[in-house]
């Protein structure tokens, strides 16, 4: 039986000497202290929506709920949210708004509540849900956050995510740095990714074939980094198994701070893409699905 009242106690704990994500900062963010995240104790929100965009089972015929948080805990260089996630673009919202956002989404129809960036958020979004939840919130809760997390901070979420829906970024350290500017990447990711199969397992959907529980593990194609596509699906067969659901991104366009690096000042090539493609299939990662350069989602057959 989980104590949601005690891993909501933990998480804010956690906030006062700050270690919710993996940089452990050890910013009081309870007394109003910002963190490597540039976030304190108040919530800030961008956007509240319905989603169209999300992968099938996600938004499938009626929408996400999503809810875009401000900031992140990550600097990636070719961030496509930049004015969110790096520049903060949001406003201040209470807890009791937030309850409420996810109730108003619900009254829309969405076949799910979608926190995006949620990491740095977490003791708020485990709070807002259980009194949501008490409140009638009956759609899953999806975590769709970079993958970059705490093995402590994701123990105290279980019970509270339905889907997770995390990114796989790289696969070396190295490259990591590089483009976001963290350590450890790679160990931390992949234990992550692990925890969170531990949690909700593979992706099951209901008749409609809408997501109700499970991990979706998302992967952008970088320009220039094709090795980088390679090994990381090869932890996906290897590590998590070939019956993981994975979206192969092939979305990519030079935002933010791209032309800083040869390599990502361009849009991702189709043969760039066909050949991540063609390694996926190569390790029997049958379930999912793949993106053209132009439209969106296409379900594997």
């Amino acid at each position: 039986m989980i104590d949601f009242k005690k891993n909501i106690e933990k998480l804010y704990s956690k906030m006062g000497k700050c270690s919710i994500c993996p940089r452990k900062c050890g910013a009081n963010r309870n007394n109003g202290q910002k963190g490597l995240c540039e976030t304190a104790d108040k919530i800030f929100v961008a956007s509240s929506s319905v989603h169209a965009g999300e992968e099938p089972p996600i938004s499938a015929s009626s929408g996400s709920g999503a809810i875009f948080f401000s900031n992140c805990t990550l600097n990636c260089v070719f961030c496509q949210n930049y004015p969110i996630s790096q520049l903060g673009n949001g406003g201040k919202i209470s807890l009791e708004s937030l309850v409420d956002m996810m109730l108003n989404l619900q009254n829309r129809d969405v076949h799910n509540i979608n926190f995006v960036t949620p990491t740095h958020y977490s003791p708020q979004i485990v709070k807002s849900t259980y009194i949501a939840r008490k409140k009638g919130l009956r759609v899953p809760i999806l975590y769709n956050c970079s993958g970059y997390e705490d093995i402590e901070t994701l123990k105290l979420l279980e019970g509270t995510v339905d889907i997770y829906l995390p990114d796989i970024k790289y696969s070396d350290n190295e490259t990591a740095f590089k483009y976001s500017g963290v350590k450890n990447y790679v160990e931390i990711n992949q234990a992550a990714l692990k925890e969170m199969k531990r949690q909700v397992g593979d992706l099951t959907v209901d008749d409609g074939g809408i997501a109700q529980k499970g991990i979706i593990v998302r992967h952008l194609v970088l320009p220039g980094n094709i090795e980088n596509t390679k090994k990381a699906l090869e932890f996906i067969a290897e590590e998590l198994s070939e019956n993981t659901y994975i979206s192969l991104m092939a979305q990519y366009h030079a935002a933010h701070k791209s032309s800083n690096f040869e390599e990502l000042s361009r849009s991702l090539t189709k043969e760039e893409y066909e050949e991540a493609v063609s390694y996926l299939e190569l390790l029997n990662l049958e379930n999912g699905w793949v993106q053209s350069l132009q439209q969106g989602f296409l379900a594997y057959t």
